[in-house]
């Protein structure tokens, strides 16, 4: 089972991030320490959704899609 997430930065608003993972509350700890290069600048983090898939395929096109420019406008108007 995996989850897409996207998160949000506290600092600046404006910053955001989608990723995929097994375990979402380990990972926005990795973001929040720094242990993630392209997050760390931007800490804290916070999520704005979480989305649980079965499929593991599916998971990864969904993530693919969210970081496409149809896949950010779909965002910007329903999950942030």
């Amino acid at each position: 089972m995996r989850y897409v997430y996207l998160l949000r930065s506290q600092t600046d608003p404006s910053k955001r991030y989608v990723g995929i993972t097994t375990n979402p509350a380990r990972r926005l700890e990795e973001h929040n320490s720094g242990k993630s290069y392209h997050t760390s600048k931007y800490r804290p983090w916070v999520f704005t959704a979480i989305i649980q898939m079965q499929d593991d395929i599916r998971a990864e096109e969904l993530e693919k899609y969210l970081k496409s420019g149809s896949g950010r406008a779909f965002a910007n108007r329903h999950l942030w």
